[in-house]
């Protein structure tokens, strides 16, 4: 890394008036020296955020404020992109929070390794009791397939991806930026880019930040269904699988699909009852080991173990959905470069 370091925080918000200003005040309560701009780009919040937005505003000179008018992240996170002047960029969510010495740790990460990012593990937080229930769905190996930056980890080492990740600077140059076609998963295929194009990022134990959990079922129903109707257009696009865990919901919704049918059609018990039992057995085991098999909290387990169902079973729907919708796109793998001279955008 250059002597002198500038960062830009990027952060693409949309309805956010609960959490935004601990986001930005975790990012400019930063234990660090070097210098650093905040980027905020608001997908024309209709509730408080962008009075609060403002407010900050008016205290800290370093924070600029763009409007998103399409309100897709990725659009957002470019538009900040192509006017940041940092040799550091850093993807920030406004539903999370940063640990005051995350900026010291990934810059020391950078002087230590050899990767075009670092960023480190994510600790969900909730502020419910079903918020708490997705914390721990989200944060399982039978939830999520064990993926690192949602786990608990000892040890720095080289991974696909990972969430509020710094980035140099040269990488979206060699790449292009986001990926606007996608609404969600473009932080994912982005990485998928960055490794297939010879890039490296590595997770660093040091480096932590805090994610706020959905506290509505239906809003991580929402979130996991989009996750895997995306998902199959960060395939398309990649023309490659970055893990065997992104299959394996549509996979089981497919078995659950033909295990109805020889059930009712075929009155064929076997089939369903092989695959329901199993799954049954493993979401209760494992909602017993993410309640710590704590008795006062046995009462959770049967609601746990439906949180589980809703995660998988809507990932896989989208992404049985996603391959119906995007069936006609195999092979359009589009990337957008980024003009870092554009500076036409209107301010909140």
């Amino acid at each position: 890394m250059n002597k002198y370091i500038y960062i830009s925080f990027i952060v693409p918000i949309f309805n956010e008036e609960l959490k935004i200003r601990k986001t930005i005040l975790s990012i400019l309560k930063q234990n660090t020296s070097v210098e650093f701009e905040i980027i905020i780009i608001d997908g024309m919040s209709n509730d408080k955020t962008r009075k609060i937005l403002r407010e900050l505003k008016s205290l800290y000179s370093n924070i600029i404020l763009l409007n998103n008018e399409k309100k897709i992240v990725s659009v957002g996170f470019n538009k900040g992109l192509s006017i940041s002047k940092g040799q550091i960029i850093i993807r920030v969510d406004g539903h999370s929070t940063l640990k005051s010495d995350f900026v010291k740790n990934c810059i020391d990460t950078f002087g230590r390794v050899n990767a075009d990012c670092v960023g480190g593990p994510t600790n969900h937080v909730s502020q419910s009791y079903i918020g708490d229930l997705i914390k721990i769905a989200q944060t399982s190996k039978f939830g999520t397939g064990g993926v690192s930056f949602r786990s608990k980890i000892t040890n720095g080492k080289y991974v696909n991806t990972l969430a509020f990740g710094a980035y140099k600077r040269d990488i979206f140059k060699k790449i292009g930026g986001y990926d606007e076609e996608l609404i969600r998963n473009q932080d994912d295929e982005f990485n998928f880019r960055l490794i297939q194009n010879g890039g490296t990022i590595w997770i660093d134990p040091l480096i932590k930040s805090s994610y706020y959990s959905r506290d509505s079922i239906l809003k991580f129903i929402k979130q996991y269904f989009q996750y895997g109707f995306y998902k199959v257009r960060v395939m398309q696009k990649r023309s490659s699988l970055a893990s065997i865990r992104h299959i394996m919901p549509a996979s089981f919704v497919i078995s659950l699909i033909f295990s109805l049918i020889f059930y009712y059609l075929l009155d064929n018990h076997f089939v369903f009852f092989s695959l329901i039992f199993p799954y049954i057995f493993l979401a209760l085991s494992a909602s017993m080991v993410g309640l710590n098999f704590k008795i006062k909290n046995l009462f959770s387990v049967l609601p746990l173990s439906f949180i589980y169902f809703a995660m998988h079973f809507s990932y896989g729907f989208g992404s049985l959905l996603g391959l119906l919708f995007f069936i006609k796109k195999w092979g359009s793998n589009k990337t957008f470069d980024i003009n870092f001279d554009k500076n036409l955008f209107s301010k909140i």
